[in-house]
């Protein structure tokens, strides 16, 4: 694996610049910018942008006792929220990088497609096509020979294939897996038929005369995430890229418990509603408005959380490991008897 990060600029933010260059071990550089926003108030700071932040230690100095005082109500400023959401995020239990990576492709269904161009020679083409991954991770297509994209993989066959865990929200994380477009052997085609359709079953077009199945044989897969945190009135926006390598990202799992994600969510957030803010306000001691279960998996789960009417992203850990979709409940039903006991 082989992690970079790199300095994100935005409007956001003034123009005094400090560059720190950090070597963290041999496979990770850390290039990183800060900017002193001291024309910002509290009340302009952008919580959404808490969801997948990393900071230095300063940030870490108080929050014991913020979390003491915003249990006996000391504490109300936005700044201590935001604080609060930093530290929690930093300090927050996930799956380990690749795992998380072969997790959000195999729940996906849906990414753009890079070729090289046949009809504009030099230049990419992209494409939004529906996927399935198999049990080695390797995504399968059904393309027409009639798209584009099928003419350009015949001529040059090499590609990428980029997957966003939520669209919308860009500090969330980006996967990009490049590799080599392979028409499926006849042999196989029973198999990554099933495969492709498990995941779209309305996709009766497979079977029509102009449509084969593709496998895109991963060389490398990368993934990137924006950060970005405050400490001590600086700004400090990071562009973490980690790359994995074909034999790292096939030796991966799925996380089993991320399947059970839309289920699980869904009736939480139209019947628990009222207990997930609890759950989260317990969990973080920030004192969250509402709380929208995004996903799933053994480790714990994401919210979107709002406060103040701002909107941000939030990892709930569980008080341990999920062994299955039982489980699940009863943890989620511990946290809830462990929030109400604190609330009374």
């Amino acid at each position: 694996m082989m992690t970079m990060e790199v300095p994100w600029t935005s409007s956001l933010f003034s123009s005094i610049y400090t560059i720190n260059k950090t070597s963290y071990s041999s496979s990770m550089l850390r290039f990183s910018i800060s900017r002193t926003l001291s024309s910002f108030s509290s009340r302009s700071r952008p919580l959404f942008m808490a969801s997948a932040s990393r900071f230095s230690p300063q940030g870490m100095m108080l929050v014991d006792d913020e979390r003491r005082l915003w249990q006996l109500g000391v504490l109300t400023s936005d700044a201590n929220v935001f604080q609060l959401i930093q530290t929690h995020q930093e300090t927050a239990v996930r799956l380990p990088p690749v795992e998380e990576i072969r997790t959000v492709l195999d729940c996906n269904v849906r990414g753009m497609l890079s070729t090289f161009s046949q009809k504009y020679e030099g230049y990419p083409s992209g494409s939004m096509v529906d996927f399935a991954c198999v049990a080695d991770g390797s995504p399968i297509l059904a393309v027409s020979s009639l798209a584009v994209h099928t003419k350009d993989l015949l001529a040059n066959p090499k590609c990428s294939l980029v997957v966003a865990r939520d669209p919308e929200d860009r500090t969330d994380l980006v996967i990009t897996l490049h590799g080599d477009a392979l028409f499926v052997p006849e042999k196989d085609i029973a198999t990554i038929r099933a495969a492709y359709l498990a995941k779209h079953p309305n996709a009766f077009w497979v079977d029509f005369g102009d449509f084969q199945f593709l496998r895109i044989e991963p060389k490398v897969v990368a993934v990137c995430v924006r950060r970005c945190n405050c400490s001590i009135g600086v700004w400090r926006c990071t562009l973490t890229q980690s790359e994995f390598s074909k034999e790292e990202y096939q030796a991966s799992k799925v996380d089993p418990i991320a399947q059970f994600s839309k289920p699980v969510a869904s009736h939480m957030n139209r019947d628990h509603a009222e207990d997930t803010r609890l759950i989260v306000q317990h969990s973080t001691s920030i004192p969250v408005d509402s709380a929208y279960m995004l996903d799933l998996d053994s480790l714990g789960f994401y919210v979107k959380a709002g406060y103040g009417g701002n909107t941000f992203k939030l990892r709930i850990p569980f008080p341990r490991h999920a062994e299955d979709r039982k489980d699940v409940k009863t943890l989620i039903v511990e946290m809830l008897q462990a929030a109400k006991s604190q609330a009374k």
